[in-house]
């Protein structure tokens, strides 16, 4: 199974996983799993890691990149594909990072993890956080 991690779900494997649901750390960890992290990640970590706020990454985006790959990580980059497939999406979620996440999930196809209530609002596939 290809799963994609949402950005929180990323964060949360390298920092803080007890805040995983355990199925979601068993579909993460299982063998059959590719886990994939999009540079789309790296940049909205290493854009909010700038900020030095208190809800900010733990981490930058460039140790993100070390961390993902200690983890076995597949890293994802944009493609024009990517970027045109958000032409389809419905304007249900604002945020741009997640809008491309989204737009990857459906392109690829992969698996969005997410605890994120807006992409069920999507034709997505995902796994429920739930």
């Amino acid at each position: 199974m290809r799963l994609l991690l949402d950005t929180h779900a990323a964060i949360w494997a390298v920092a803080q996983s007890s805040l995983l649901p355990a199925h979601i750390k068993e579909t993460i960890n299982r063998s059959s799993s590719e886990v994939f992290v999009s540079s789309v990640t790296i940049f909205e970590i290493a854009t909010k890691h700038k900020l030095k706020r208190s809800d900010s990454p733990p981490f930058s985006g460039n140790d993100a990149i070390g961390y993902f790959r200690a983890l076995k990580f597949q890293l994802l980059p944009v493609t024009p594909q990517h970027a045109a497939t958000v032409d389809i999406l419905e304007q249900h979620h604002r945020d741009p990072f997640d809008r491309l996440l989204i737009a990857q999930a459906i392109a690829e196809p992969m698996y969005l993890i997410s605890n994120d209530a807006m992409i069920a609002l999507y034709d997505c596939p995902r796994i429920p956080w739930q």
